[in-house]
This record gives structure tokens, sequence and C-alpha cells, in this order.
């Protein structure tokens, strides 16, 4: 009898992957999702017979063992293994169709697959698998019911980060890139050098928590170093990338973290792994974000008697946005009613566990207090729901003291937004995350949450402060609302004119009094630039001012900078910075005191694209980028990075300085590779502006 052999396997690639929702991944082999079916075609030396022995073997990792549940060796119409089965479709002479159901919990990797026949085994060229988690598979943990969340969770290898400050949220465009040329691989060599068991291969949880540690360069070189000192030589500065493509594809290439990221990098990149493996996620972000070291839901903040915040003195911080993602699963380690989106961050903040990672924390947990949960929601819950506690540092008999004037319990955690399903807009997810302010749910899920925490009472503490005895009593009661002023003191900080680079600052400072009679308000107010996370870069000006206010009324005090007092500081440094204007405002009858901080963006001039608004497959069209210099000052060593998925590799233009007036026009040429909808963004970067960026649609048929 001739032995019966294979001689050939055919992944019927493009059937399966349109199937599977995989047919994006630029990548030569077949990418599946478990839980679902797929043929494979297999060809036979000659027609299979009753009595003939075929079996596929399915190994994953460097030495598949059944013992293991490494390898799993499965023949047609057998009992299913491992909750794996197969079926034959049809033979026709000597071919056979196959469908092969992996388990909806299968371990998520590269499996390769051998055929056996008797004693012969065939092991087909470039026969690795690819298998992803499955988030349209009902019996998988990552299953997602509604198809447009996972076009946009899954699918979409576009979007958008939110950024800015509370007082002016802008949106930089992200290219996530998940179906690049690498992505894939670049995922799956972070599993590996995850070293999760086959087991926790299973669980989004893991693999998730995971991910958030390999992202961050630090303690296990992963993806991206963290830098926020404001010196970037040695590599490319966070403010300059647009998308994730080049950060995993350099990493891959190299095996060594690339140099450097911040929070919304991070989140752009763990954005990326986490829709590549398979798991529906989105980029979250929170505005004026608590990053308390302590974990007593307090952050402090000094200022000095101009009004002007003190850097050196907190190690806490709250920084004007911060990002991280949520990702999206049923949760089988805790108990009921956790499943959903769960929080997970890859800036390395905090140790957990002994490593930089933070996550998967149910939000459902961060709302309802339940801060004991797994992983990480006491940091979580105090990163949007500490307090806000300001200090006025004044030298007495030589000897610095400590003055609170004022505490904000509803600052922390506001604004938190991710990109609308479908849509190119921002949406308010803050009641994901928090119950209304000041409503009987909050209060109850705060009281919860505090008996967890166990917050210390109001003292100052920092560095300087642990050895100073602190003024008024240091066990304040947990405070749910604002404090109410005797004299209902209100302040307000707006910007009177845009703020453009070059001009004027003019801002003001508004200070309301609702009570009858005459009062005397002693007013101080700052002007700062600061980074996102908080840090000032320098004081631009202060006034000081004593005004009367016949109540109920209210008075406007300007605050105006010539664009000397900055400029300087704009074009030396390297991230974006943002003006921060606080003001300390204090009755003189009443002793009422109140601090409010506000955080604006510069203003800048647009990037405006022409291209055609359709295209057709493999047919150039041009696309021009043009950007005119409406301030007042030259915008010395610009660059313009443009990148558009399925269109264009990355590309930098480099043009010189642009003086006041002038417009600059770039020109690029298009080829399509894919069919659909796909945007180009565009980013300009000069020493004076760190990042003017837009995106623009263009739909390939």
């Amino acid at each position: 009898e001739s032995s019966l052999k294979v001689t050939g396997v055919d992944f019927l690639k493009s059937q399966n992957t349109r199937q599977h929702h995989t047919d994006g991944y630029n990548i030569q082999s077949l990418v599946v999702r478990r839980g679902q079916p797929f043929q494979v075609q297999v060809s036979l030396s000659r027609e299979l017979r009753a009595a003939d022995k075929l079996t596929l073997r399915f190994g994953i990792g460097e030495n598949p063992m059944k013992n293991r549940g490494s390898l799993l060796s499965l023949k047609p119409e057998r009992e299913d293994f491992n909750g794996w089965k197969v079926s034959m479709v049809e033979r026709k002479g000597k071919e056979c169709l196959l469908s092969v159901t992996s388990s909806p919990n299968a371990p998520v990797g590269k499996y390769n697959l051998h055929v056996k026949t008797g004693s012969n085994i065939y092991k087909p060229e470039n026969g690795v698998i690819y298998l992803l988690f499955n988030p349209w598979c009902e019996d998988d943990v990552v299953y997602m019911a509604n198809d447009a969340e996972k076009e946009e969770y899954v699918l979409n290898d576009t979007g958008t980060i939110y950024v800015g400050s509370a007082y002016s949220i802008y949106d930089r465009p992200w290219n996530f890139g998940q179906f690049e040329e690498f992505i894939l691989d670049a995922c799956m060599y972070l599993l590996d050098k995850s070293k999760l068991s086959l087991a926790q291969r299973r669980d989004p949880a893991h693999v998730s928590r995971a991910m958030s540690a390999l992202v961050n360069a630090n303690d296990d070189s992963g993806v991206l170093l963290g830098n926020w000192s404001g010196n970037y030589v040695s590599g490319t500065s966070p403010m300059d990338w647009i998308g994730s493509v080049m950060i995993l594809q350099k990493y891959y290439k190299t095996k060594k973290p690339v140099r450097y990221g911040q929070c919304w990098v991070f989140a752009g990149v763990l954005n990326t792994v986490m829709r590549c493996l398979g798991v529906p996620c989105r980029c979250v972000s929170t505005f004026d974000a608590a990053h308390d070291t302590e974990e007593n839901l307090r952050v402090d903040v000094y200022l000095n008697d101009k009004g002007e915040k003190l850097n050196s003195l907190s190690f806490d911080s709250v920084w004007n946005f911060h990002v991280w993602n949520d990702a999206w699963m049923k949760r089988t380690d805790i108990p009921d009613g956790f499943s959903g989106w769960q929080a997970i961050d890859s800036t390395p903040q905090e140790q957990s566990q002994g490593r930089f990672q933070c996550g998967p924390c149910p939000v459902k947990a961060v709302r309802e207090g339940d801060v004991y949960l797994p992983y990480d929601a006491k940091f979580v819950y105090a990163e949007v729901n500490a307090d806000r506690v300001y200090w006025l540092v004044k030298k007495v008999n030589g000897k610095d003291k400590y003055f609170k004037v004022g505490t904000e319990t509803q600052a922390i955690g506001k604004n938190i937004s991710t990109k609308a399903v479908g849509q190119n807009r921002r949406v308010d997810i803050t009641k994901e995350y928090k119950y209304p302010e000041g409503s009987k749910e909050e209060r109850m899920s705060m009281q919860r949450a505090y008996s967890f925490l166990r917050p210390s009472g109001l003292m100052p503490r920092s560095g300087y402060a642990s050895t100073v005895q602190s003024i008024g009593a240091n066990t304040d009661p947990l405070v749910l609302k604002e404090p109410v002023t005797k004299t209902g003191l209100h302040v307000e900080i707006t910007n009177t004119e845009p703020l453009h680079p070059g001009n004027p600052l003019e801002m003001a400072i508004t200070v309301k009094i609702s009570a009858p009679g005459n009062w005397t308000v002693d007013l101080i107010g700052s002007c700062q630039l600061q980074y996102y996370t908080g840090n000032v870069q320098a004081n631009l000006g202060t006034i000081k001012e004593t005004i009367t206010l016949e109540g109920p009324s209210e008075m406007q005090i300007p605050l105006k900078i010539a664009p000397d007092a900055y400029m300087k500081t704009l074009s030396s440094v390297e991230d974006e910075v943002l003006i921060l204007v606080t003001a300390v405002a204090e009755v003189k009858e009443t002793n009422d005191k109140l601090t409010k901080e506000t955080s604006m963006r510069f203003q800048y001039p647009p990037i405006t694209v022409q291209m055609p608004e359709t295209a057709t497959l493999y047919n150039d069209f041009n696309c021009a980028f043009i950007f005119k210099n409406k301030l007042n000052v030259t915008l010395e060593n610009c660059k313009l990075l443009v990148e558009g998925l399925g269109i264009f590799k990355m590309t930098t233009f480099e043009l010189g300085d642009i003086m006041p007036g002038r417009i600059i026009k770039s020109e690029i040429v298009c080829t399509p590779t894919r069919l659909g909808e796909k945007k180009i963004i565009a980013k300009l970067i000069s020493n004076q502006i760190k990042g003017i960026s837009t995106e623009k649609g263009v739909f390939i048929t």
C-alpha cells in the first residue's frame, strides 16, 4: 500500500481573513480569531480511505508538548481537545477541505501547523497561524455586542487623543496602525517577552496587565523610555511622534527601548498593541489628574507669597491631563458586576507588585468606590477623586510657616474624554468613572472608598513640611462639598484676547461677592508657564491688589504679560507649555480665603490639507499641506511631519524658518494600497510651537 502523504496545505487566506475581520493585517501568514471556524485545504498523494489516519497538530511556543497543553493533536470528527475541534467539510478526489474551530479561551499567540498522516509529518512552508482574541465571538471574554463599537475599538487604525487643559481641550490626531507591517510581530514578541504562562495567555486581564508593563522601558527594557526632563537630544522628542507605527517597528527591529515617550505616546502605543491582539481598547484623557503618591486622596499645592506655585515642595502633582487606556473584557477573576471597561496605564508613574504596570482596574469599581479590587484601583481612584489643597508658604521669624488658603474637592478628574464611536468628536465619559458631584451615590461611593483608603488628616506634607508644625486643626472631617464662604466669594480666570505666541497675553481675574455689604478683598495673582505634568518652567509676572466691592457685585482685574517675558522660554523648551494663572483672594473682614487656578494653551494658526475627497486603489493623487504664519514672530527650524496609513509612509519636510505672513506649501504624491476611509495626519513643529496638527480623510474605492 502506498502510504498517505500530504503534498500541500492551502490556508485559504483571503476567505478566512475576511470572515475573521483580519484581512487588514499586512503579513504573509494566516491571522484568525479564537472560537471561530476557519478552513484549510489539504492536498494528498492519493484519495483518503476509511483506514487512513489524518491529524492536524497545532503547537505553540519553543517546545510544544501535549501534557503542557502547548501541543494540540486534532483528528477530524473526533471529540474536541482542549475545546478545539476539526471537521471534514468536503472530500474531492485527493483534496480535503477541513474546518478548524479553536477554543474561545485558547491561549493567544503564534501556532505552528503540522499535518500528520500515519508516520509522515508534513510541515507547510509558512505554516504559522496567528491566533487573536475575538470580540465577535459570544463565548470569548472580550465579546462586544455592538458592531459600530467593534469597528471603532478593534478595527479603527487611526484616532484622536485629547490633550491640553480642562479650560482648553484640543485633539491630537494619532495613527494607531495596528495592521501595519511588523506591528503584529512586535506584539507577539512582547507576549513572548512577558513570560506569561499559557494559562495566563488565555485571559485578557493578564495580557493587558503585562502589556501595560512592557510598553514602558522601566524594569523590562520594554518599548518606550519615558522622559519629562525637557532634554531629548539623544532621541525623539515626545511631541514629534504622530503615531505608534514607527515606534513599534523600530523597537521590533532593534529590541531596544525607543526614546522618548510621555503619557499620550504610552497610551497611543498601548492602544495599538491591545487592538492588534484583538482586545477592544480606547484612549482615555482625564483633565486635572492627580498623581497621589501616598494614596491619601490629597494633593498639596504650595504657593509663595506672590501666589506663584512652587515646584520643589511636593512629591504629589496634578497633571493638566493624563492619558491612559480602557480595555473591554469580562473579568473572571473578581466578583460579578465589574466587567466591561477596565483602566490600564503604561505610563510609568508608580510601581505595582514591584513593576511599573497599572490595571486592569474595573471602571465600575472606581465609580462605586470598591478600591480593594485588583488591580491598582486605589491609584486610579485617587487620579480622578483626590482633593487639591493650597498652602501659602510665608517666612515667620525666619522659618517657613504654612497657611491653608483653599481646598478644592471637585477640581480633580474633570472632562474624562475619549473619541466618539464612528465620529471625529470628543465624548465625555466622566459619568462612567464618577457619580455626579454632590449626589447621594457619590457620597456613598466616597465613604466606601475612604473606608479602604484611610486618608491622613489635613497637614501639609512634603520634604520640608514634615518638620514644621502645621497651622490649624490637623484632622479635618471628610469634606464632601466645596467650602461655602460667608461672603459667597468666587473667583474666575479667563483670557480676554486670543493667546497667540508673540502677542501680549491678556487675561483677567474676576472677583465676585454675593453677600450684601462693603467688603475689602486682597488679591494676589501670578502667571507662569508649566509643563502638562504641573512642573513650572518660568514665572512671567504677578499682580497684587486690594479692591473694595459693594456686594453683591463683581470686579475684573486685568493681568497682562508682554511677549518679551515669555518668548525666550517658549523657544528654549522642547515641550509644549501651558499658561498657568493662579489667584488667591482673601476677604479682610471675614477671613474668607479662596484659591483658583486655570491652565490655558496657546492658540495657533491652522494647517490646511488640499486633496481629493475620493481616490481609487493604486492610482496616484496629489496632496498639499498649506500653512500661513499668521503670528507676529518668526517660527524657527520648522518641520512638517506627515503620515497616511495605506497611502504613504511617514515623511518629514524640513521647512527652515517661516517669517510672519509667509505661506508654505508642501506636496506629496499618494498611492493608496487599501480600500475604505483612510486618514492623512500632518503636524508642524518649530522652536516656538511644539505641535499644530490636523487630519483629513480620503475615501479609497
